[in-house]
């Protein structure tokens, strides 16, 4: 009975189809000095029910063209995770990141490192309880952008893995986070707008350790870029440089 008794529970995995929506921007005021800015909503079932709202900015400085840190704060609004729910969870986050910008050949890559501080709002029995729980996560995301036509409002072709994983008293059996994997197009549509259109997964496993959700997302990304230097224009950067939640 002992023996029975120490078994974990079986894996579990709930299935869920998600729309993600954003607005993303990048403006660059000097040779080094510029700022990034994003909105996100996210749905669960489809458009039915809400997942999350969130919003980042963050002061970004140019070691070089190719090469950008950034230091930001960003707000969730987390949805309850149950019908009947009422009660959304505050999230606060001061993080930093590193990306870097390179191309073998005609294809674009994007490597990006961040490091987020995240205080989590504890909910009992649908109310706030005015208590946070902190932890730490480490992202990294490697993107690729696969241009299709010289011409440069054609679509490219665009894939993307991040992997993310996080740490602190908070975290017990879940120190791996989630993956998400998407794969679609990217297209510049004109005075700095462009946006991606295609389907991402989102593995993530739950504080228990055993239950995971498995999130089938239909992702649309608006990106707005500005070099506002003296006698520059247009982007400041490849076209698969962006931030997402």
């Amino acid at each position: 009975m002992a023996a029975a008794a120490q078994t974990p529970p079986a894996k579990q995995i709930n299935d869920q189809q998600q729309v993600w929506l954003s607005v993303n921007s990048t403006i660059r005021l000097s040779h080094r000095w510029g700022t990034i800015a994003d909105v996100h909503v996210r749905r669960n079932n489809f458009l039915a029910n809400p997942s999350f709202y969130f919003v980042r900015g963050g002061a970004s400085y140019w070691l070089h063209d190719n090469l950008s840190i950034v230091a930001g704060y960003a707000h969730m609004w987390l949805a309850p995770p149950q019908p009947g729910l009422h009660t959304f969870s505050d999230e606060n986050r001061l993080y930093e990141q590193v990306i870097y910008t390179s191309t073998l050949g005609k294809v674009g890559i994007l490597n990006r490192f961040r490091d987020e501080h995240r205080w989590r709002e504890t909910i009992t029995g649908d109310r706030s309880t005015g208590s946070y729980t902190y932890s730490n996560r480490l992202r990294y995301l490697l993107s690729l952008g696969i241009p299709l036509s010289a011409k440069p409002h054609f679509p490219q072709i665009s894939f993307a893995n991040e992997v993310l994983i996080q740490f602190g008293r908070s975290v017990i059996f879940n120190t791996f986070d989630q993956v998400r994997l998407f794969g679609g197009i990217r297209q510049n549509i004109g005075k700095g707008w462009s946006y991606d259109l295609g389907y991402m997964l989102v593995y993530q496993q739950k504080a228990g350790g055993y239950q995971y959700d498995r999130n089938h997302t239909l992702r649309l990304f608006f990106y707005y870029t500005l070099d506002a230097r003296r006698g520059k224009r247009g982007v400041t950067g490849p076209p698969m440089m962006f931030e997402d939640e």
